[in-house]
């Protein structure tokens, strides 16, 4: 299977052709949770699929990690494959990381997708403050496979998503704790440190309507970008990939075959 060996290890995958269109995991997944993307976009598009470093099949060193790290190491990936320009897609973490790109590397980024997620992370409250150690003091004390549970609860709490928790927890199973704490680590007091008026790209922010942060958080950051839409997925909480694959790929389709008309690239 292919990796990547700059410094470490990065295992992705490539399907379909067409304009490069990367999809960027959050924390504790892997590229096997865009595999409903996968399918819908390989029609038209270049789909590569990336575990970030301390997850799924790729490299997992000690800590300290960093989203600015996590997004070099995907850029240094994307120069060794050759894309010098990409739509860029990214849920939670990956859209952390998507920020960061576009902000660091604005020449890649042809188009931006953020899935559930902001251009900041603050720890300025005593209730994110209590949620950070909660999720932290579970992590170490239980291991990954009560973390899982815990976080499936939340994600899939209906009785028909059934299935989906189950295997959201075997597969949360598997992390490595050691880096599933350096990747969560990394996620608190990120900012993306740059106006978001400098953003200049295309951006489609999707948000479930049950998603972890409010609609009016999204859309008060979409306002401040140039060229940005939001869109609301009904009946979906953090996981709207998994839980409402259908609407999630019909928008991906819409926004990216408008980019592409913008910029009068060819099918």
């Amino acid at each position: 299977m292919p990796f990547t060996t700059h410094q470490l290890q990065l295992y992705y995958e490539i399907q379909g052709s067409g304009e490069p269109v990367l999809l960027i995991h959050g924390l504790g997944s892997s590229c096997q949770d865009w595999s409903h993307q996968v399918q819908a976009l390989q029609q038209v598009y270049q789909v590569i699929t990336v575990d970030l470093r301390g997850h799924g099949q790729s490299d997992k060193p000690a800590g300290p990690y960093s989203i600015k790290m996590l997004a070099e190491d995907v850029s240094r990936l994307m120069q060794q494959l050759n894309i010098t320009q990409y739509h860029l897609v990214g849920i939670s973490m990956g859209g952390m990381i998507g920020f960061q790109l576009v902000t660091d590397y604005p020449h890649q980024v042809l188009s931006l997708t953020i899935i559930n997620s902001g251009p900041f992370l603050l720890a300025d409250s005593w209730k994110i403050r209590c949620l950070i150690q909660q999720r932290l003091l579970i992590t170490q004390l239980f291991g990954m496979h009560i973390t899982g549970w815990f976080i499936m609860r939340k994600l899939f709490p209906k009785p028909e998503q059934y299935a989906l928790r189950q295997h959201g927890v075997e597969k949360w199973a598997k992390n490595d704790k050691a880096a599933y704490i350096s990747a969560f680590k990394a996620l608190i007091n990120w900012s993306v440190n740059t106006p978001l008026a400098e953003i200049k790209c295309p951006c489609l922010i999707l948000t479930g309507d049950r998603d972890y942060t409010s609609v009016s958080y999204k859309a008060a950051y979409c306002k401040q970008l140039p060229d940005a839409k939001l869109e609301v997925i009904k009946d979906s909480g953090h996981a709207s990939p998994l839980d409402q694959p259908e609407h999630v790929n019909q928008a991906l389709l819409t926004f990216l075959s408008q980019c592409r008309n913008k910029y009068n690239r060819p099918a």
